[in-house]
């Protein structure tokens, strides 16, 4: 399993992204669905944002709007991921993106095609925060009712499971607006027990097959 994920946008070491990929200037999946509650100009300033900032890492990136897979066969999602070999899943709020996630079967496809280490996840934010095995806590962060504003579902709780631990962003990151709420989400964890990692803006948690690490 290849991951690469991000406290914010590309963090400290986009070296080691592009280490983890066959060959340079690999077409790349971008998921902005954890944008879908933001306004349809701040969602494509969002997109645009992401595009720019991998193509001036040599990457060839193509927006994959999960919500057009809503309500089709799960094979869709599974078919049209399984042609990138990166998929970059970008910030915003967690419980959205998740909902989009699981809408689509975009969660069973990925979950899949990293088993079988046929692609690189990478992102930041909520991008690796729904890789955990649950997202409680984060609402302390991300509205999770954004979900039935937007969409008429409940939100999903249930994280995708890739981790075994959940993910904190913006810890002890004060030029971040969430960093304090963050910080607390955090510290809560610890209180209670509950596996995490946090990471600072510019930290990286790699892993490449055996290799662990936060950077």
């Amino acid at each position: 399993m290849r991951l690469y994920l991000s406290s914010f946008r590309m963090g400290g070491h986009p070296d080691r992204l592009l280490g983890l990929l066959p060959a340079p200037g690999a077409e790349t999946a971008v998921i902005a669905n954890a944008l879908d509650a933001e306004s349809e100009e701040g969602r494509r300033a969002g997109v645009r944002s992401e595009i720019a900032a991998l193509t001036a890492l040599g990457l060839r990136p193509t927006e994959i709007d999960l919500r057009r897979y809503f309500g089709r066969p799960a094979s869709a999602i599974a078919a049209e991921l399984a042609r990138f070999p990166l998929v970059w899943a970008r910030g915003g709020n967690a419980f959205v993106l998740r909902h989009a996630l699981a809408r689509s079967g975009a969660d069973a496809a990925l979950t899949g095609l990293l088993g079988r280490d046929a692609l690189v996840y990478a992102g930041y934010s909520a991008g690796g925060c729904v890789l955990a095995p649950s997202l409680r806590g984060l609402e302390a962060c991300d509205d999770p009712d954004a979900v039935t504003r937007v969409h008429g579902d409940p939100p999903v709780w249930d994280g995708l499971g890739v981790l075994d631990h959940a993910l904190v962003p913006h810890v002890d990151s004060p030029g971040h607006p969430e960093s304090e709420v963050l910080t607390a989400v955090a510290a809560r964890y610890r209180g209670e027990g509950v596996p995490h990692r946090s990471l600072r803006d510019g930290q990286v948690l790699l892993v490449d097959g055996a290799e662990t690490a936060v950077l």
